[in-house]
C-alpha cells in the first residue's frame, strides 16, 4: 500500500515513484517514469511526464503540466496554471521529441501563477518569478523577475520578501524576518547565515 494520498480520480501509472506523505489530488496523471519526492502536493488537473524529477516538499498547484526534461529541486512552488515547455520551436507536423531541452528549477524557487518557463533554462535557488512573467533565459539565485519577456527588478529573501537592494552594484541588507544577511557583490547575491 502506498504511503501517500491518491484521490480516486487520479491516475498514477505503474513504475512512478512517489515519496511518503505526498498528496495526489483530483484528476492528476503521473506517468510511469516520474520520480516524485516526499511531502509533495500535486493539485487538481496536474500532469507529470515520464522524464520528470520533483524534489521533496514541492507544491505544484492546479492546472500545471510538468513535461519531460523538467527537474524541480526541493521546495519549489509552481503557481496555478503556470507553464513549462520542453521543445523550443514546436510544429505539429514535425516530430521533435529528440530535441527536448532540459529545464532546471533549483531549491526553493517560486514560479508565480500563469508564468511561462521556456525550456532550456536554469532558475537559481530561491528565484521568484512573478505572475504572468515569461522566462526565456537563465535566472540568478534570489532574483525577482517580472514581465514579458522577464526582466529582473530586484532580489528576494529565502523567506519570500523583497530585499532592499539595487538590482546591480554592491550592497548588503538583513532580512527583517530571519535576520539573515544578504550581500550583493558583482551582481551575485549571497546569503550569510546569522
Amino acid at each position: 500500500m502506498a504511503d501517500y494520498y491518491q484521490h480516486p480520480s487520479a491516475i498514477v501509472d505503474d513504475g512512478a515513484q512517489i515519496g511518503g506523505g505526498s498528496r495526489v489530488w483530483h484528476f492528476v496523471h503521473v506517468c510511469g517514469g516520474a520520480r516524485i519526492g516526499k511531502g509533495v502536493s500535486l493539485g487538481q488537473n496536474v500532469f507529470v511526464g515520464n522524464q520528470v524529477v520533483i524534489g521533496d516538499h514541492c507544491k505544484v498547484q492546479n492546472n500545471v503540466s510538468v513535461y519531460d526534461n523538467v527537474t524541480l529541486e526541493e521546495g519549489v512552488f509552481c503557481g496555478p496554471s503556470m507553464v513549462f515547455t520542453n521543445v523550443y520551436n514546436p510544429r505539429s507536423l514535425i516530430e521533435r521529441k529528440d530535441q527536448y531541452r532540459d529545464t532546471l528549477v533549483k531549491k526553493g524557487a517560486t514560479l508565480g501563477a500563469n508564468c511561462t518557463i521556456v525550456c532550456g533554462v536554469t532558475l537559481g535557488e530561491y528565484a521568484f518569478i512573478g505572475a504572468g512573467a515569461v522566462i526565456n533565459k537563465n535566472v540568478p539565485a534570489y532574483a525577482l523577475m517580472v514581465g514579458v519577456p522577464g526582466r529582473q527588478i530586484g532580489w528576494m529573501s529565502e523567506y519570500g520578501e523583497q530585499l532592499n537592494l539595487p538590482v546591480t552594484g554592491e550592497a548588503e541588507t538583513t532580512c527583517q524576518h530571519t535576520r539573515a544577511r544578504y550581500v550583493l557583490k558583482q551582481n551575485t547575491l549571497t546569503k550569510i547565515d546569522v
